[in-house]
Protein backbone atom coordinates (compact mmCIF):
# COMPACT_ATOMS: atom_id res chain seq x y z
CA UNK A 1 0.00 0.00 0.00
CA UNK A 2 1.26 3.69 -0.73
CA UNK A 3 -0.28 7.22 -0.54
CA UNK A 4 1.13 9.29 -3.40
CA UNK A 5 -0.11 12.52 -4.70
CA UNK A 6 -0.11 14.95 -8.27
CA UNK A 7 0.10 18.56 -7.78
CA UNK A 8 -2.66 19.41 -10.40
CA UNK A 9 -1.84 23.04 -9.99
CA UNK A 10 0.66 24.94 -7.47
CA UNK A 11 -0.11 28.69 -8.01
CA UNK A 12 -2.43 31.34 -6.23
CA UNK A 13 -5.43 32.75 -7.57
CA UNK A 14 -3.67 35.45 -10.01
CA UNK A 15 -0.91 33.41 -11.49
CA UNK A 16 0.07 33.57 -14.98
CA UNK A 17 2.47 30.87 -15.17
CA UNK A 18 0.40 27.72 -13.06
CA UNK A 19 -2.93 26.38 -12.42
CA UNK A 20 -4.46 26.94 -9.19
CA UNK A 21 -3.79 24.84 -6.47
CA UNK A 22 -5.19 21.25 -6.24
CA UNK A 23 -4.00 18.47 -5.71
CA UNK A 24 -4.96 14.45 -7.23
CA UNK A 25 -4.38 11.64 -4.29
CA UNK A 26 -4.01 8.43 -4.83
CA UNK A 27 -4.20 5.39 -2.75
CA UNK A 28 -5.54 1.67 -3.82
CA UNK A 29 -6.42 2.92 -7.23
CA UNK A 30 -8.57 5.57 -5.43
CA UNK A 31 -8.36 9.20 -6.59
CA UNK A 32 -9.21 12.33 -4.03
CA UNK A 33 -9.23 15.77 -5.39
CA UNK A 34 -8.11 18.19 -3.10
CA UNK A 35 -9.98 21.31 -4.22
CA UNK A 36 -11.13 21.83 -7.59
CA UNK A 37 -10.33 24.84 -9.33
CA UNK A 38 -10.98 25.50 -13.26
CA UNK A 39 -10.23 23.86 -15.95
CA UNK A 40 -10.48 20.77 -13.87
CA UNK A 41 -10.20 18.33 -16.36
CA UNK A 42 -7.51 19.75 -18.51
CA UNK A 43 -5.55 20.07 -15.75
CA UNK A 44 -6.00 16.40 -15.00
CA UNK A 45 -5.53 15.63 -18.68
CA UNK A 46 -2.38 17.43 -18.92
CA UNK A 47 -1.15 15.61 -15.26
CA UNK A 48 -1.88 12.24 -16.74
CA UNK A 49 0.20 13.09 -20.11
CA UNK A 50 3.31 13.89 -17.78
CA UNK A 51 2.93 11.68 -15.34
CA UNK A 52 1.27 8.39 -16.94
CA UNK A 53 -1.31 8.36 -14.34
CA UNK A 54 -4.20 7.99 -16.15
CA UNK A 55 -6.84 11.08 -14.16
CA UNK A 56 -9.85 11.89 -15.30
CA UNK A 57 -13.40 12.30 -13.91
CA UNK A 58 -14.82 8.89 -13.60
CA UNK A 59 -11.23 8.23 -11.04
CA UNK A 60 -12.25 10.95 -8.96
CA UNK A 61 -14.10 9.63 -5.85
CA UNK A 62 -14.64 12.85 -4.35
CA UNK A 63 -13.84 16.15 -3.44
CA UNK A 64 -12.23 17.44 -0.09
CA UNK A 65 -12.79 21.43 -0.77
CA UNK A 66 -10.87 23.39 1.80
CA UNK A 67 -13.15 26.59 0.86
CA UNK A 68 -14.93 28.66 -1.67
CA UNK A 69 -12.72 31.17 -3.05
CA UNK A 70 -13.04 30.62 -6.79
CA UNK A 71 -9.49 29.69 -7.06
CA UNK A 72 -10.50 26.41 -5.21
CA UNK A 73 -13.94 25.54 -6.06
CA UNK A 74 -14.32 27.41 -9.70
CA UNK A 75 -14.39 23.82 -11.39
CA UNK A 76 -17.08 21.95 -9.29
CA UNK A 77 -19.42 23.39 -11.74
CA UNK A 78 -18.21 21.55 -14.55
CA UNK A 79 -17.13 18.40 -12.77
CA UNK A 80 -20.76 18.48 -11.28
CA UNK A 81 -22.07 18.38 -14.94
CA UNK A 82 -19.82 15.97 -16.24
CA UNK A 83 -20.62 13.54 -13.22
CA UNK A 84 -24.40 14.20 -13.85
CA UNK A 85 -24.80 13.98 -17.59
CA UNK A 86 -21.69 11.92 -18.66
CA UNK A 87 -21.59 9.57 -15.65
CA UNK A 88 -24.83 9.79 -14.28
CA UNK A 89 -23.67 9.65 -10.53
CA UNK A 90 -23.75 12.20 -7.98
CA UNK A 91 -20.16 13.94 -6.99
CA UNK A 92 -19.26 13.33 -3.45
CA UNK A 93 -18.08 16.40 -1.63
CA UNK A 94 -15.80 15.99 1.84
CA UNK A 95 -16.10 19.51 2.97
CA UNK A 96 -16.92 21.10 6.34
CA UNK A 97 -20.23 22.04 7.52
CA UNK A 98 -18.96 26.22 7.46
CA UNK A 99 -17.73 25.66 4.25
CA UNK A 100 -20.88 23.92 3.00
CA UNK A 101 -23.57 26.13 4.50
CA UNK A 102 -22.98 28.91 1.17
CA UNK A 103 -21.96 26.30 -1.31
CA UNK A 104 -24.86 26.02 -2.92
CA UNK A 105 -26.47 29.40 -2.73
CA UNK A 106 -23.61 31.56 -2.87
CA UNK A 107 -21.39 29.49 -5.51
CA UNK A 108 -23.29 27.12 -7.32
CA UNK A 109 -27.08 27.72 -7.83
CA UNK A 110 -26.53 30.66 -10.12
CA UNK A 111 -25.12 28.20 -12.78
CA UNK A 112 -26.80 25.33 -11.83
CA UNK A 113 -30.04 25.61 -10.50
CA UNK A 114 -32.53 25.71 -13.81
CA UNK A 115 -31.71 23.01 -16.59
CA UNK A 116 -33.33 21.96 -19.78
CA UNK A 117 -32.73 18.29 -20.01
CA UNK A 118 -34.72 17.80 -23.14
CA UNK A 119 -34.99 20.05 -25.92
CA UNK A 120 -38.62 21.58 -26.11
CA UNK A 121 -39.40 20.98 -22.29
CA UNK A 122 -39.45 23.59 -19.35
CA UNK A 123 -36.37 23.84 -17.37
CA UNK A 124 -36.32 21.83 -14.31
CA UNK A 125 -35.78 23.23 -10.79
CA UNK A 126 -32.50 21.58 -9.71
CA UNK A 127 -31.11 21.87 -5.74
CA UNK A 128 -27.46 20.47 -4.74
CA UNK A 129 -29.11 16.93 -3.84
CA UNK A 130 -29.37 16.49 -7.59
CA UNK A 131 -25.66 16.66 -8.25
CA UNK A 132 -23.86 16.02 -5.36
CA UNK A 133 -23.53 13.88 -2.26
CA UNK A 134 -22.06 16.01 0.59
CA UNK A 135 -20.10 13.84 3.29
CA UNK A 136 -19.42 16.71 6.28
CA UNK A 137 -16.06 17.00 7.73
CA UNK A 138 -15.28 17.61 11.30
CA UNK A 139 -12.87 18.79 13.50
CA UNK A 140 -13.68 16.61 16.39
CA UNK A 141 -12.87 13.34 14.39
CA UNK A 142 -11.96 11.63 11.63
CA UNK A 143 -14.23 10.82 8.29
CA UNK A 144 -13.49 7.60 6.29
CA UNK A 145 -13.61 7.97 3.02
CA UNK A 146 -12.82 4.77 1.13
CA UNK A 147 -8.80 4.44 1.76
CA UNK A 148 -8.70 7.56 3.03
CA UNK A 149 -9.39 8.74 6.74
CA UNK A 150 -9.42 12.64 6.93
CA UNK A 151 -9.13 15.01 9.45
CA UNK A 152 -9.52 18.76 9.23
CA UNK A 153 -8.94 21.68 11.03
CA UNK A 154 -10.39 25.52 10.54
CA UNK A 155 -7.64 27.93 9.70
CA UNK A 156 -7.71 31.79 9.62
CA UNK A 157 -8.48 32.67 6.78
CA UNK A 158 -10.95 35.58 4.57
CA UNK A 159 -13.70 32.47 4.17
CA UNK A 160 -14.46 29.61 6.29
CA UNK A 161 -11.19 27.01 5.35
CA UNK A 162 -10.07 23.91 6.76
CA UNK A 163 -6.81 22.30 6.52
CA UNK A 164 -6.30 18.43 6.34
CA UNK A 165 -4.44 15.63 7.73
CA UNK A 166 -4.94 12.58 5.17
CA UNK A 167 -4.08 9.48 6.24
CA UNK A 168 -4.31 6.48 3.94
CA UNK A 169 -1.49 3.53 3.29
CA UNK A 170 0.08 3.77 6.56
CA UNK A 171 1.22 7.37 5.72
CA UNK A 172 -0.11 10.76 6.50
CA UNK A 173 -0.19 13.57 4.04
CA UNK A 174 -0.76 17.11 5.92
CA UNK A 175 -2.61 20.22 3.69
CA UNK A 176 -2.16 23.92 5.09
CA UNK A 177 -4.94 25.18 1.99
CA UNK A 178 -5.14 28.76 2.41
CA UNK A 179 -4.34 30.14 5.84
CA UNK A 180 -2.31 32.85 8.13
CA UNK A 181 0.84 31.87 9.45
CA UNK A 182 -0.17 29.53 12.60
CA UNK A 183 1.96 28.06 15.32
CA UNK A 184 -0.97 25.89 16.29
CA UNK A 185 -1.70 24.96 12.47
CA UNK A 186 1.78 24.21 11.75
CA UNK A 187 2.28 21.72 15.13
CA UNK A 188 -1.04 20.37 14.00
CA UNK A 189 0.11 19.59 10.67
CA UNK A 190 3.56 18.21 12.01
CA UNK A 191 2.60 14.66 12.91
CA UNK A 192 2.25 14.08 9.38
CA UNK A 193 4.13 12.52 7.37
CA UNK A 194 4.92 15.17 4.50
CA UNK A 195 3.17 18.57 5.01
CA UNK A 196 2.46 21.07 2.18
CA UNK A 197 2.14 24.40 3.37
CA UNK A 198 0.74 27.38 1.20
CA UNK A 199 2.98 30.82 1.43
CA UNK A 200 1.70 33.82 -0.20
CA UNK A 201 1.26 37.78 0.19
CA UNK A 202 -1.68 39.80 2.41
CA UNK A 203 -3.27 37.04 4.86
CA UNK A 204 -1.45 34.51 3.92
CA UNK A 205 2.23 32.56 5.41
CA UNK A 206 4.76 34.76 4.95
CA UNK A 207 7.76 32.89 3.61
CA UNK A 208 10.51 33.72 6.19
CA UNK A 209 7.87 32.35 8.30
CA UNK A 210 8.26 28.85 6.96
CA UNK A 211 12.28 28.92 6.26
CA UNK A 212 12.56 29.95 10.28
CA UNK A 213 11.06 26.67 11.12
CA UNK A 214 13.34 24.06 12.22
CA UNK A 215 14.93 21.88 9.43
CA UNK A 216 13.75 18.64 10.45
CA UNK A 217 10.73 19.99 9.65
CA UNK A 218 11.44 21.63 6.65
CA UNK A 219 12.87 18.85 5.13
CA UNK A 220 9.17 16.96 5.59
CA UNK A 221 7.79 20.05 4.09
CA UNK A 222 6.69 21.61 0.40
CA UNK A 223 5.45 24.59 -0.70
CA UNK A 224 2.19 25.59 -2.57
CA UNK A 225 0.35 28.40 -3.64
CA UNK A 226 3.12 30.28 -4.33
CA UNK A 227 3.24 33.56 -6.36
CA UNK A 228 5.02 34.09 -9.82
CA UNK A 229 7.49 35.79 -8.34
CA UNK A 230 8.70 33.08 -6.24
CA UNK A 231 12.20 32.57 -6.06
CA UNK A 232 11.61 28.25 -6.14
CA UNK A 233 15.60 27.56 -6.78
CA UNK A 234 16.45 29.93 -3.55
CA UNK A 235 14.07 28.64 -1.40
CA UNK A 236 15.02 25.99 1.69
CA UNK A 237 11.85 24.17 1.17
CA UNK A 238 11.18 22.40 -2.00
CA UNK A 239 8.50 23.78 -3.71
CA UNK A 240 5.93 21.66 -5.26
CA UNK A 241 6.22 21.15 -9.01
CA UNK A 242 3.30 21.17 -11.00
CA UNK A 243 2.44 18.46 -12.62
CA UNK A 244 4.98 15.64 -10.97
CA UNK A 245 4.34 12.42 -8.56
CA UNK A 246 5.58 12.36 -4.93
CA UNK A 247 5.08 9.66 -2.62
CA UNK A 248 4.53 9.91 0.75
Amino acid sequence: MSLSFIPLGVGDAFSALHYSSCLAVEAEGQVLLVDCPHPIRKMMREASLATGVPLDVDRVSAVALTHLHADHASGLESMGYFSFFVLRRKLELLTHPAVAERLWEGHLAAGMECLIEKRGEAPNDKHFDDYFEHTPLSTEAAVRHGPFLIESRLTYHHVPTTALRIHAGGRCLGYSADTAFDEGLIHWLSRADLVIHETNYGVHTPYEKLAALPAELRARMRLIHYPDDFDTEASVIEPLRQGHRYTV
